[in-house]
């Protein structure tokens, strides 16, 4: 008996609850996409804005940590790397990071300024 008095809806309450949980979805799902869909299509944007920009003579990192010099751009999305003098590796473009490239120029920049 009194099981069935738990199941029971509370009397005065009004249907203003279900309007309240939609809100509260809308709010979480904007919440969602403004801190976790949104940054994350700005930095796919930024990377393939980086790859396609890439030219020979560039100095670049892989995400495996190869260091080396573009030595030719293939229009198959690969690159021909210079890591040592003759010895050359065949790459794909999107194992190029971005931030350990931007990480290399920066220090050698700061490197020359100094000099």
């Amino acid at each position: 008996m009194t099981y069935s008095l738990l199941l029971a809806a509370p009397q005065g309450q009004q249907g203003g609850g279900a309007s309240f949980q939609l809100i509260m979805m809308g709010a979480i799902i904007l919440v969602f996409w403004l801190f976790m869909i949104r940054p994350q299509a700005k930095k796919a944007k930024e990377q393939k804005k980086f790859i396609d920009n890439l030219q020979k003579g560039d100095k670049i990192v892989t995400i495996a940590g190869i260091h080396g010099k573009i030595e030719k751009v293939n229009e198959d999305n690969t690159l021909q790397l210079e890591v040592s003098p003759g010895s050359y590796i065949k790459i794909e473009k999107s194992a190029i990071s971005q931030d350990w490239t931007a990480a290399l120029n920066k220090a050698a920049a700061g490197a020359t300024a100094v000099k």
